[in-house]
């Protein structure tokens, strides 16, 4: 049987996106802190959101960070973290019968988390080293370059990570003052699923709830800027080139054009860069697009691994085809085989139960409702050759801003 949705209103402000899977044997559980590193602004160390999802896992009022892992860990459950530019999110999973101690013992890291001062001074360390590993891989660090080109002086350029410079700042009250403040918000979003129903899961969450929420603060908005060239110069054997341009935001209505677009630029096998570049050409290893949506502004971006003498060609090859998609749109077949794609995608998308949480919490979270599946898909049955060529001509009539990584 396919899944069905309900949305449900908690006390105090949040509210519960369930999907109800009849047939599954596993559930699943996310909680959706509406806030992430964009809004770190003057005055907050970047990295904060960070490291606060970090230290939601290190223990809490009744329950040491080992006892937290075993509540979930001994019944063959997993959980997980992880933190955005615009929101951060606690996840478990297990089978079925482990829901009710998924959801006790998430509540009890997002709500009721301490902060040991001993644990934090241990978690410094280890983020610190993440944050090493990724300056040291070029392929991961050239996406926090690209992020500093394409949003200067703007949350959002900064590494969701931070800097080894801006942890340093981060303390125990910082920490706290920011689960007061974002922890208990009444925007937030708490998504479930599997065979359960809703009353079953509001059973077991209503008596773990915080009895106050307060309202969300005001976020920092984004005034459209021009993007930057950023160069990091360091002993390379490849050179790492990226490119973004500015694009709509999450609710516009191009976005469905905007996902088949890259999807045609750079995002399968059968894509004009992986062909051109790779294949033809015989240019790089790695090429591809992405999109990357925020509430009001967004970015479509390139990255490629490349030879170092093969810049100029791979560069104006990138542009041309970029320029090509604005003046004639998509060749034949073209967007045929993006729209297969993009459905299989779906399709293949929502195999597990967690991928079913995901898709009704952050459908209720960005949305404000939960979209059916087919309503998505038909969304973008529906894009059209015009429509592509319009959003092409939109962000590609920018300059892009642009990030490389060279000896």
């Amino acid at each position: 049987m396919p899944a069905t949705y309900t949305t449900h209103a908690l006390p105090g402000g949040p509210r519960l996106a369930h999907a109800c899977l009849p047939d599954s044997e596993c559930a699943a559980l996310s909680i959706y802190i509406p806030t992430g590193s964009r809004d770190e602004k003057e005055g907050i160390p970047s990295g904060l959101a960070h490291f606060s999802e970090h230290m939601a896992f290190k223990g809490t009022a009744t329950r040491s960070a080992k006892e937290l892992t075993l509540a979930i860990e001994s019944g063959g459950g997993q959980a997980n973290a992880g933190t955005s530019e615009d929101h951060t999110v606690y996840e478990a999973q297990g089978e079925a019968e482990l829901m009710p101690a998924l959801i006790e013992t998430l509540a009890d890291m997002v709500w009721h988390s301490v902060f040991p001062e001993n644990e934090i001074e241990l978690e410094r360390d280890v983020i610190g080293e993440e944050i090493t590993m990724i300056r040291e891989n070029p392929s991961d660090h050239i996406n926090d370059l690209l992020a500093a080109a394409l949003w200067p002086g703007h949350p959002l350029g900064q590494s969701i990570s931070g800097s080894l410079e801006s942890i340093a700042k981060i303390t125990r009250a910082s920490l706290r003052d920011f689960a007061r403040l974002h922890h208990f918000r009444s925007d937030l979003v708490i998504a479930t699923a599997g065979p359960m129903h809703a009353e079953e899961i509001l059973a077991t969450l209503l008596p773990l709830l915080p009895k106050n929420f307060t309202p969300p603060p005001p976020r920092l908005g984004y005034a459209p800027a021009p993007g930057k060239q950023i160069t990091d110069t360091r002993p390379t054997d490849q050179l790492q080139l990226a490119l973004a341009w500015h694009t709509p935001g999450r609710h516009a209505p191009e976005r469905h054009a905007l996902r088949l677009l890259s999807l045609i630029l750079g995002e399968s096998s059968s894509s004009r860069l992986f062909t051109e570049l790779r294949e033809e050409r015989g240019l790089c290893y790695q090429i591809g697009s992405e999109t990357c949506l925020f509430h009001e502004t967004g970015a479509l971006q390139v990255t490629a691994g490349l030879d170092p003498d093969s810049r100029a060609e791979s560069l104006a090859t990138i542009l041309r085809e970029t320029a090509d998609l604005a003046a004639h749109g998509p060749r034949p077949g073209e967007l045929e085989r993006a729209k297969r794609l993009a459905i299989a995608q779906s399709k293949l998308g929502f195999e597990s139960t967690s991928a079913h949480a995901a898709w009704a919490g952050e459908g209720l979270l960005f949305y404000n409702r939960i979209p059916c599946p087919s309503e998505a898909r038909e969304n973008l049955l529906q894009v059209t050759e015009d429509q592509i060529q319009g959003i092409a001509q939109k962000i590609f009539s920018q300059e892009p801003a642009t990030a490389e990584i060279r000896a």
